[in-house]
């Protein structure tokens, strides 16, 4: 079975499952995955609550992939995964190719400062890179003859932070260096389902992916238009309460936040909608605590309505974490004009966003996506935002 790695700190669930499903397309093969949200070993579907498994739950996947037929598995590899060597380079698991999709703020509470976090995802890169001369007898190094293509695949996205600094440091490895950018594709994107900028650099690192795996492009191409959004990543959800357009997303970065609010304003612009764009979000308790403001500006320069809530608070006051989103969004907000409310129990936040948007209003709630519980003072509560959403009927007026 050949194993192919995504890490970044943005898209690397949804560029993990357009991998697998592009592998997929290919007859003969069968690929599994490994993600945040979902595994897939072949047969059944589960979630471990992790980002990358620890060590011993991964060969138990990986076994249950062979006996189930998998030819390849696609994973996600975090940055701690990476640090911990939570993936077994070298023994349990030796990849055949990787990738990179962006590196923004996130995780500082662990890894510190950007340049840190920076090394510890170029180190994937460079663990791909031994694991390929360990496979072909070059312990020492490759031979003056070895050609790129020698090499492991390791694509690189030049659309997001750090892409151009990724390239140049991996190109100094025994790696085949594949830089992708949605500015200059091979692919038609025309009829992708997923919107945004980023969607689409998702989908091309997944192709470049894919073509190292084996697929043929016209495979490839021909899977572009079935992709559809799933798992709370933009995912549309439908209710006959509210006339806004409401979406649920699991953006919950400053950068992952700017771009998926700035997809939706150029979805608007493009309908010439006059309409309002809603975002109700908050941020993680006992995490990156440098990175709130960075959220509370970045949703104030594009949305027009902002409801400041709790994500999952865990063990800190999420008025706390709400007054440190608070001061970010004064940094932007007189330029913007942005309106701001502060409901700091999220159902009763979405529903105050929910009944005050109008038609041709968007509202995206973001910071959760699939997760189906939020956690309070170490107690995991039962919530999902697309259930919260469909459940909704308050403030419903008739025509």
């Amino acid at each position: 079975m050949k194993f192919w790695g995504i890490t970044g700190t943005n898209g690397k669930t949804t560029t993990t499952w357009i991998a697998a499903e592009f592998i997929n397309a290919m007859p003969g093969r069968k690929c599994g995955y490994i993600t945040t949200v979902e595994v897939f070993d072949g047969k059944d579907r589960f979630y471990t609550g992790y980002t990358t498994p620890p060590l011993a739950r991964l060969r138990e996947i990986y076994a249950a992939m062979e006996a189930n037929g998998c030819t390849d598995c696609v994973m996600e590899v975090s940055s701690h995964a990476i640090h911990q060597n939570r993936v077994g380079f070298g023994e349990t698991t030796t990849f055949a190719g990787g990738a990179f999709t962006n590196l923004s703020e996130d995780h500082l509470d662990y890894h510190k400062t950007m340049e840190e976090y920076f090394r510890v995802k170029l180190s994937f890169a460079e663990r791909i890179a031994e694991g390929g001369l360990r496979a072909h007898g070059w312990e020492a190094g490759a031979p003056a003859s070895a050609g790129r293509r020698d090499f492991p695949v390791y694509v690189v996205c030049l659309d997001g932070g750090y892409g151009d600094e990724m390239l140049a440091s991996c190109g100094r490895l025994p790696l085949n260096v594949m830089p992708v950018t949605r500015r200059s594709s091979c692919y038609d994107l025309s009829e992708l389902k997923l919107i945004g900028d980023y969607n689409k650099s998702n989908v091309l690192v997944a192709a470049a992916l894919a073509e190292a795996a084996g697929v043929p492009c016209e495979a490839i191409q021909a899977a572009i238009p079935n992709l559809r959004p799933r798992w709370g990543r933009l995912e549309l959800v439908e209710t006959p309460h509210v006339r806004a357009k409401v979406y649920v997303d699991f953006a919950h970065t400053p950068d992952g936040l700017e771009k998926v609010l700035s997809a939706v304003r150029g979805e608007m612009d493009r309908g010439r909608s006059s309409g309002l764009l809603w975002v109700v979000f908050g941020a993680g308790g006992d995490r990156d605590k440098l990175k709130r403001p960075l959220m509370g500006a970045a949703c104030a320069r594009i949305a027009d309505r902002l409801v400041v809530t709790s994500d999952n608070p865990r063990s800190e006051d999420p008025m706390d974490i709400i007054r440190q989103i608070l001061a970010g969004i004064d940094s932007a907000i007189a330029p913007s004009g942005s309106e701001v409310a502060v409901e700091p129990d999220r159902a009763k936040a979405i529903a105050l966003a929910l009944s005050r948007a109008s038609e041709g209003d968007v509202v995206v709630i973001a910071g959760k996506g699939h997760e189906t519980t939020q956690e309070i003072a170490g107690v995991k509560h039962p919530f999902d935002d697309r259930e919260v959403v469909r459940a909704f009927t308050a403030g419903v007026q008739d025509d």
